[in-house]
């Protein structure tokens, strides 16, 4: 499936993030036990703002925390917010204040 996407610097993202662990908290979504085991594979929405959208095809999001990460523009994991969430969840994603503080530390890249 060939995604379109583009984004600018300050729209926010909802990034879809593959979790494994013993104990889904309350916002995982799709929970799958383990076949064989005491884990569960879920999914976690994380509510980021682009920082930066540069021209090898990728992006610089920020997350609530002033984290950075580097994300492929096309990456399936990632679509633009729909409008009810920029409204309704605006609190989880970041301020731009802290999206301007985290241009100053360091990027983590996104497996």
């Amino acid at each position: 499936m060939s995604l379109n996407r583009h984004y600018d610097v300050g729209d926010l993202v909802v990034y879809r993030k593959q979790k494994r662990s013993t104990a889904p908290g309350p916002r995982a979504k799709n929970i799958q036990p383990a076949s064989h085991g005491d884990e569960y594979g879920y999914s976690v929405d994380k509510y980021w703002r682009v920082a930066a959208v540069n021209t090898d095809g990728t992006i610089e999001v920020v997350t609530r925390k002033a984290k950075r990460h580097s994300l492929q523009m096309q990456d399936e994991c990632m679509r633009p917010a729909y409008w009810w969430e920029t409204f309704f969840l605006s609190g989880r994603f970041p301020t731009i204040e802290a999206t301007k503080n985290a241009l100053d530390q360091p990027v983590d890249l996104v497996d």
